[in-house]
């Protein structure tokens, strides 16, 4: 049972005096505005299947593959053909940004009639396109699934997943992906909006590159900072962006408490500050046993043999066990606490949710 596996995870932050060392680059904090990945999707055949492709039921199968062979110049009626060795796919992708043609991206394919296996089979040429419309890349290639399907009726196996493959550099870039050109002024996103971590990140800029009244770096909001790129970069933006990407940052954040009641996972932060509490813990369990007897008539009697059902009930409480967590309490303390009265995880999951709503836990807690 999960409930007896408790796993805590205990997050800590580094002193400010250390934060040049081991702080956070400002390019896993914040990325720029624009610079972003492109989704793709696209339709497609995946031929060479051993009998395990599309079954006559999937119509469009039949259709796809009726239209292709028209383009090469081959006549058939969809009706007049059975397509065990084809199987019709939706393919997925993504762009990476400043992608150039010729670049190979990865693609993913997925089987949407009622194939069976994808395994051994051969992508044919397959636009993708992006939310524009616009054909960005062009995808072929041999698919490789992640499982097998072994047997057949009653005595199969099936192994992870065959009814989705991955084609490897399977997609050819044939347009440049939608990406900002770089200019004087940029905007940074951060992953997570924070005023704190966007006022760090300011400072961190304006230190660096532009010591003195005028500062290239603004934070607009929690989420965004504006940057000019100083005089001395002009011709050289490429390298301003990569130098003040490796910038060092101390990422702030809120106190925050996971929970996942599932697992028994835990997860707290170091930062987690507790006020000072008494907490008393006990356990009352209720016990109920039905036996059945016989009821057995006297001889030569008109009674009937009778199952008769006996209940018995008893309950029992444990002692309240008490701990008491001073003033300055860290994370380490409650989790000795809390584990040497011998909590589980549910119990440990309510614990948290009484000191939050005592007021004593100053931290959020988020239960997924």
């Amino acid at each position: 049972m999960w409930s007896k596996i408790l796993a805590i995870v205990l997050l800590t932050t580094v002193p400010a005096s250390s934060v040049a060392a081991t702080g956070t680059r400002l390019k896993e904090l914040a990325s720029i505005e624009g610079v972003r990945d492109n989704q793709l999707v696209g339709y497609g055949l995946v031929v060479g299947l051993a009998g395990t492709g599309d079954k006559r039921q999937t119509v469009f199968s039949a259709q796809s593959l009726t239209n292709l062979l028209e383009r090469m110049g081959v006549s058939i009626n969809p009706a007049a053909i059975q397509v065990k060795n084809v199987a019709a796919v939706l393919l997925t992708a993504t762009l990476p940004p400043y992608a150039q043609p010729g670049t190979r991206i990865d693609i993913t394919a997925s089987a949407v009639g009622d194939a069976q296996n994808l395994q051994g089979g051969q992508l044919l040429m397959a636009p993708l396109k992006g939310a524009d419309g616009q054909v960005y890349a062009v995808a072929q290639g041999p698919v490789v699934t992640g499982g097998f399907v072994a047997g057949k009726g009653g005595n199969s196996q099936t192994v992870n997943h065959p009814t989705v493959g991955r084609v490897p550099s399977g997609a050819i870039v044939e347009r440049v992906a939608p990406s900002p050109a770089p200019n004087g002024k940029l905007r940074l996103q951060l992953q997570h909006a924070d005023f704190t971590t966007a006022s760090r990140i300011a400072d961190a800029i304006n230190q660096h590159f532009t010591p003195g009244p005028v500062l290239s770096a603004k934070a607009e909001n929690s989420a965004l900072v504006a940057v000019d790129v100083p005089p001395l970069f002009a011709q050289r933006q490429v390298e301003f962006i990569a130098e003040m990407e490796n910038l060092i940052v101390e990422a702030d954040r809120r106190a925050r408490i996971i929970i996942n009641e599932r697992t028994g996972t835990i997860v707290l932060g170091k930062e987690v500050k507790i006020s000072p509490v008494a907490i008393l813990h006990g356990a009352l369990s209720v016990e109920i046993q039905t036996s059945l007897g016989v009821s057995q008539p006297a001889p030569l009697s008109q009674g009937k043999t009778e199952v008769v059902p006996q209940t018995g009930v008893t309950a029992k409480e444990e002692k309240a066990k008490n701990l008491v967590l001073k003033q300055g309490a860290t994370v380490e303390e409650l989790v000795k606490a809390v584990l040497s009265i011998g909590s589980t995880p549910r119990d440990i999951i309510a614990i948290l949710q009484n000191l939050k709503a005592a007021g004593a836990l100053e931290a959020d807690i988020e239960v997924i």
